[in-house]
């Protein structure tokens, strides 16, 4: 359980990082590389990044959100959602960030499950 908890930190630091500087797909990076480098199961390896995603862009665009009092979320959520909802635009980018993060580390679990066989 505590390879998990880091794994999530790890995650969030390296994809906060990479994200600084290259565009939101490096997420996937991140993933991969946590997948391939960690000693966890698949399903972990594909939670851990998930989740680290997931509350790392919610947390980030909610804030992002809140400073301007939902003003672009508003507009954005009528045009993407038809409804007035910025906390579900907020969670539906977390979403998406959370599922390429997990898919990528589980790609990265895989690669070092075959590279161990051969």
């Amino acid at each position: 359980m505590k390879k998990f908890f880091v794994a999530i930190l790890l995650v969030m630091i390296s994809a906060y990082s990479l994200g600084l500087f290259l565009p939101w797909w490096s997420v996937a990076i991140a993933g991969f590389v946590a997948g391939l480098l960690l000693d966890q199961k698949a399903i972990y390896s594909f939670l851990s990044a998930f989740i680290a995603v997931f509350l790392l862009w919610g947390l980030m665009s909610y804030a992002i959100s809140i400073e301007n009092d939902h003003i672009l979320a508003k507009k954005i959520s009528m045009l993407i959602l038809k409804r007035n909802s910025p906390e579900l635009l907020v969670l539906l980018g977390a979403f998406i960030g959370g599922i390429v993060c997990a898919f990528s580390a589980l790609t990265g679990s895989f690669l070092k499950i075959v590279l161990r066989k051969n």
